[in-house]
């Protein structure tokens, strides 16, 4: 990913034009600073790092926690799921993963090698979508890393199309390199390949990027008849040699890249979807806001979310509509994020660049439905005063993937990974209940359905009713079926799609809330939580998979 400091050199400010908004200037820098730190870092370090004054670093950070864009942890500053938001924006406007996400996983599985594709940035590359193959050695580049060109395959592909201006900016960068560094030992002969890639049509990369790693990459023409991504097989020595990947995967290869050609020729104009809108914070008063809050840097960030799909080039005036701010502000948030190479103009018209793949991206890109999960269960927890916990189903029973509990004397102690019988627990009945019937059924058929205390459901038909009942409800409360003494009330969390994939609940001693509290107090917080995670997991998974835990 881009370095911070190509956002905090001295000309980005210097250079900057006279309109350009320098709230944003500075915002952007931070979420940078973030990204390259792995997506935490403490702000006092952000302060050493940007060279900005701690209040003015504490009004950035406090206003991208407004916006959920961060989260404030004590001293240090986190990355949070919405942040993926700006990201997708730019991966929708480009509709790449869309139309070709679905030929890089079957190719994946064809070859039984790790298939990406890349978009040039720069002088550089970065991936837009990756199917990985589970090896102890396998590719582990992130959807919006930065990649140099001269050190992989695609780049050198990408190269083959530069102008004047983009060589010059490359040859100046290996100038200024350290003698010896890994820049200058890769660009030694990194023009004679280019040539040679662009007679013959592919390009190879030798352990160029790591040691071990071989990548063959072969170019996807738009309807321009330019390199639109390059698509590219890696695989590792223990496996083939550059010789061998090339030999093996190079037709295929091929053939994927003029199916991918034929989609993107004969694709439909894309209906445009609905943007973004008015933020959540535009409808609070300036007191609600605080005063530290930067309303300049929020607009600025906010303008990257009026593009999308159907919505990849926008005027000044849709861009203003999209976003609900004035004409005159939109202008300088987008001539700002123009200087920072964000969004690039054509005509009277903008559109989003790759780089806006380094907000964030690339560290929230890897997250799991647990790390997601898992800020929402402390807040809950802190709001309820009671354990929470995320589950998932694994054959007949539920297992915990996530957990926060209370300091209590008495308290539900439960391990990440303890397993329970699904038919006796509340987040097991949801997630029954979020299967189609037959499945359901299937399960349940070959569970043994013991007595676990006197209060558990164990004839058939009565528990098929109770989860039927659960279904419709929405939610599930449990009372000391599982263990005498322990009451809990669970809910589903739906993906994207609206499947059930995990459920949430809070557990807590009998004597502490009766059945009627738990719902009344506890079920309105449960849904509050609930809601935030699917909000979360739904902006993340829009362009990444995100595995449970």
């Amino acid at each position: 990913m881009p370095s911070a400091p190509e956002f905090f050199a001295h000309d980005t400010f210097a250079a900057a034009p006279p309109e350009a908004v320098a709230p944003l200037l500075r915002g952007v820098g931070v979420l940078a600073r973030l990204s390259e730190a792995g997506g935490r870092t403490a702000v006092v370090e952000l302060e050493r790092s940007t060279g900005l004054a701690r209040a003015t670093v504490d009004r950035i950070t406090g206003t991208l926690a407004r916006m959920g864009y961060v989260r404030l942890e004590g001293r240090d500053v986190v990355l949070a799921p919405r942040l993926l938001e700006l990201g997708n924006a730019y991966l929708a406007s480009v509709r790449l993963p869309d139309l070709l996400g679905g030929r890089v996983d079957a190719l994946a599985d064809e070859l039984d090698e790790s298939v990406s594709l890349a978009v040039a940035d720069g002088d550089g590359l970065r991936l837009v979508r990756q199917s990985t193959r589970r090896r102890a050695m396998s590719v582990s580049f992130r959807i919006g890393d930065l990649l140099p060109a001269e050190r992989t395959a695609p780049g050198v592909l990408f190269a083959s199309e530069w102008n004047e201006p983009t060589w010059a900016r490359w040859r100046e960068g290996r100038r200024a390199a350290r003698p010896g560094d890994e820049r200058a030992r890769a660009g030694a002969d990194f023009e004679e390949r280019v040539a040679e890639a662009r007679a013959r049509g592919w390009a190879v990369d030798d352990q160029g990027v790591e040691p071990g790693l071989v990548a063959l990459a072969v170019p996807v023409r738009g309807p321009d008849g330019r390199i639109a991504c390059v698509v590219s097989a890696a695989s590792h020595t223990s496996r083939h040699d550059a010789g061998s990947l090339r030999e093996t995967l190079l037709p295929r290869l091929r053939a994927a890249a003029s199916e991918m050609e034929r989609e993107l020729r004969d694709a439909p104009e894309p209906v445009a979807a609905a943007p973004a809108g008015l933020a959540s914070w535009t409808g609070a008063s300036k007191q609600e806001l605080g005063r530290g809050f930067v309303e300049s840097l929020a607009r600025g960030l906010t303008v990257l979310t009026a593009f999308g799909e159907g919505r990849s080039a926008l005027s000044l005036t849709a861009v203003a509509e999209a976003t609900g701010l004035a004409r005159a502000t939109a202008r300088r948030a987008l001539i700002t994020l123009e200087h920072l190479g964000c969004v690039a103009v054509e005509g009277r018209e903008f559109r989003l660049t790759p780089r806006v793949l380094s907000l964030g991206f690339a560290p929230l890109s890897r997250t799991t439905l647990t790390r997601i999960a898992q800020p929402r269960l402390a807040e809950l927890a802190a709001r309820v005063r009671e354990s929470t916990s995320l589950a998932v189903l694994v054959g007949d029973e539920v297992q915990y993937t996530g957990r926060v509990e209370t300091s209590r004397i008495m308290n539900v102690h439960i391990t990440l990974g303890t397993r329970f019988p699904a038919y006796a627990t509340s987040m097991g009945r949801v997630l029954l209940a979020g299967l189609p019937a037959k499945d359901r059924a299937a399960r349940l058929a070959g569970t043994e359905l013991r007595a676990l205390t006197p209060y558990t459901v164990t004839d058939r038909a009565a528990l098929e009713t109770v989860i039927e009942r659960v279904g419709r409800a929405g939610y599930a409360l449990v009372d000391e079926e599982l263990e005498e003494g322990l009451r809990s009330i669970a809910m589903p969390v739906r993906d994207r799609a609206r499947r059930v994939v995990a459920a949430v609940n809070v557990a807590l001693h009998a004597s502490r809330r009766s059945r009627e509290a738990c719902v009344t107090e506890v079920l309105p917080e449960l849904a509050a939580a609930v809601s935030g995670i699917e909000a979360d997991l739904h902006v993340t998974e829009r362009f990444n998979r995100v595995p449970a835990y």
